[in-house]
């Protein structure tokens, strides 16, 4: 789950690396972070792609309100 406290640490390891650079054990954790944040942002897209359903315009019924080429 991504939480406001990985970001904001995902956050902060950012602009410390820009300014100042990370140490070894920094640059182990940024990386780790980042998979995890990565990992969930796509099992989220996965779970609305999972949910989108396909309607097949052929199977509107006399009231549809779509105007289709016949």
């Amino acid at each position: 789950m991504i939480t406001k406290e990985m970001i904001d640490r995902i956050n902060f390891l950012y602009h410390k690396s820009k300014k100042d650079g990370l140490t070894e054990d920094e640059k182990l954790e940024q990386a780790s972070l980042r998979k995890e944040y990565v990992k969930e942002i796509r099992n989220r897209v996965k779970e609305q792609l999972d949910n989108i359903e396909y309607v097949d315009e052929h199977e509107c019924s006399d009231e549809c309100c779509h105007h289709h080429n016949s």
